[in-house]
């Protein structure tokens, strides 16, 4: 990896939640953009999320929030709450659509992507970055069981992060966790929204 290398960040929100806390932690974003800023030149870190129809408040709100204000690039669909057949509440919708095409869109212009989901679903967008000359790594973990990524997805890609393994640079434990009042505390009243390094993407 050259210090040149142009690279960017899809992170599947709710997947890496979900693998963080398989193996223990919670993810401190402000860590994790340091730790790939180093990594290259870092043109863009996405972050995609669902969030629940006529919610107005969810528990999500104060993350997505913190992380538009403080270098990611946040991208949100509302998604329907609904009670499927059994009487079980279901939430339909995924980001798969979103960060597909903004992976697609941005494939000319990077040269590392790194792809923070374990989603077997996400393979034939990795092998189409490919084709584009993208090196592609996915970050996830096999040390849980079953293991958080699927094995086509692991296969496919150029490389592959064990989560685990950055438990150390990217983690802190769940009872470290900021509450509602020092998230908005760490909010500016006014920011650049979406800026990484105070730039942003070279056309």
């Amino acid at each position: 990896m050259m210090p040149s290398d142009r690279i960017a960040l899809f992170i599947d929100g709710a997947n890496l939640y979900a693998t963080a806390r398989t193996l223990g932690f919670d993810i401190d974003y402000r860590r994790l953009l340091k730790e790939f800023q180093g990594r290259g030149a870092l043109l863009r870190a996405f972050y995609y999320t669902t969030v629940i129809e006529d919610q107005e408040y969810t528990s999500i709100r104060p993350l997505i929030d913190w992380l538009d204000y403080n270098g990611y690039t946040v991208v949100t669909k509302l998604t329907k709450e609904f009670t499927d057949a059994g009487g079980r509440r279901k939430v339909k919708g995924s980001m798969h659509v979103e960060l597909a095409v903004n992976a697609m869109e941005l494939a000319e212009r990077i040269d590392r992507m790194f792809l923070f989901s374990g989603d077997g679903d996400f393979r034939p967008l990795v092998e189409a970055v490919q084709r584009r000359g993208v090196h592609v790594t996915v970050v996830s973990t096999l040390t849980s069981q079953p293991p958080m990524v699927a094995d086509e997805l692991r296969r496919q890609a150029d490389a592959f992060i064990d989560l685990a393994e950055l438990k150390a640079a990217l983690g802190r434990d769940p009872s470290e966790r900021p509450g509602l009042r020092e998230i908005r505390q760490q909010l500016p009243p006014f920011a650049t929204r979406g800026a990484i390094n105070g730039g942003s993407i070279a056309e």
